[in-house]
């Protein structure tokens, strides 16, 4: 049995789609007949990711700033009429001890991780309302889940993600919408940009042994966003692998 997704006539915004698992996200949906809009900070490779699918639409966008939010979405209504699937992916790394870490690294990483987030459930609430149906899907990480050692802003902002979903789940579900989160371990510029010694110590804890390509991530998303996870909210999805066991 072959599972697929068909998503014809929906609309889906994904955030740091730029690269990674965000623009493996854009592929798969554009692939399963979504309209795509590409969201990051890179506005020529977001342009460059858009071009190679036919149809899909990009924004450069501050996650961080409430009127650049508040205005791509109103120009996704603009442009379809509609809005259906949120993906929050964006994400920036300030890795430092906490010893280290600066008031600037700390807010930045959580102005990005969960502000980001919560503008844009905020802006696309009101439109989900209207439609009666909405997905959100937010990307959190095991260490929002666990901790890591030099990852304080990243760890606090993730495990934040993790409260955010739930509480939105609880308030939105009435309406039509889910509000979930996955957990993904996959091999992405941050996996990449690691030492060889610190990525084959953090491979040797991982139970399948390796890190998934980041289309793999996608078919986690795809269901989250799908009409048959309709029962599914404010739960947290790992796609590690087994590392969170």
């Amino acid at each position: 049995m072959h599972v697929t997704y068909d998503f014809t006539g929906r609309t889906v915004l994904i955030t740091g789609a730029g690269r990674g698992i965000g623009l493996a996200a854009a592929r798969f949906f554009h692939s399963a007949g979504a309209v795509v809009w590409l969201v990051g900070r890179d506005g020529a490779r977001l342009k460059e990711a858009a071009d190679s699918l036919d149809g899909a639409r990009f924004a450069e966008v501050d996650v961080t700033r409430t009127q650049e939010v508040d205005t791509v979405v109103s120009d996704v209504i603009s442009d379809t009429g509609r809005i259906d699937i949120l993906i929050n992916n964006a994400g920036i790394l300030r890795d430092r001890m906490i010893w280290n870490l600066t008031d600037q690294d700390w807010d930045s990483v959580l102005a990005v991780h969960l502000g980001g987030p919560f503008r844009f459930i905020r802006a696309s609430v009101p439109h989900f309302r209207r439609q009666g149906w909405g997905r959100v899907v937010n990307v959190t990480s095991y260490a929002g889940m666990h901790g890591n050692v030099g990852q304080t802003a990243y760890s606090a902002a993730k495990s934040g993600i993790i409260g955010l979903t739930k509480t939105a789940a609880k308030e939105l579900v009435r309406f039509g919408v889910t509000v979930n989160a996955i957990s993904p371990v996959a091999k992405t510029r941050m996996i990449t940009a690691l030492p060889d010694e610190q990525r084959e110590r953090l491979q040797d804890i991982i139970p399948a042994g390796y890190f998934a390509p980041a289309a793999e991530i996608s078919w986690a998303l795809a269901y989250l966003a799908s009409d048959q996870a309709a029962y599914v909210t404010g739960t947290v999805l790992p796609v590690d692998g087994g590392m969170s066991i």
